[in-house]
């Protein structure tokens, strides 16, 4: 009899302190960062999808891209709106959102994601330092 009570107050116990941060943090999210564009994504006034889409879909997108490019060697992307963009990453993505560490860096670090896109790809604001 001793043994049982003394085994459900340690279950308990044991939940309480597992389940201790989930309680004390609910409700309590870190703000999303602030994004720096640069001078040139302002003036573009626009992405090659609309930021809604980009901000949720992007990794979608470039997997997509390098797919065609890749598998497809097609390298022409028309938005739903007609306009033609060029496949890549350096060229197009980088070419208005070329700091990564205010750019990429700021979302991915927020997010706890890291991804694959530089194995390939170089930095280029740390390669014109």
């Amino acid at each position: 009899m001793k043994d049982r009570t003394l085994i459900i107050t340690g279950l308990i116990i044991f939940i309480a302190l597992v389940a201790f941060p989930f309680w004390y943090n609910m409700g309590k999210a870190s703000p999303q960062p602030d994004l720096v564009l640069t001078a040139k994504a302002k003036a573009a006034g626009a992405c090659v999808m609309p930021t809604a889409y980009m901000r949720a879909n992007h990794m979608h997108l470039l997997d997509a891209w390098r797919n065609s490019v890749v598998r497809d060697a097609k390298r022409v992307f028309v938005n739903p709106q007609g306009k033609t963009f060029n496949i890549s990453l350096t060229k197009t993505c980088l070419d208005c959102h070329s700091n990564k560490a205010e750019f990429c860096d700021r979302c991915h670090s927020y997010a706890s994601a890291e991804p694959y896109c530089w194995d390939c790809h170089l930095d280029q604001s740390k390669e014109n330092k």
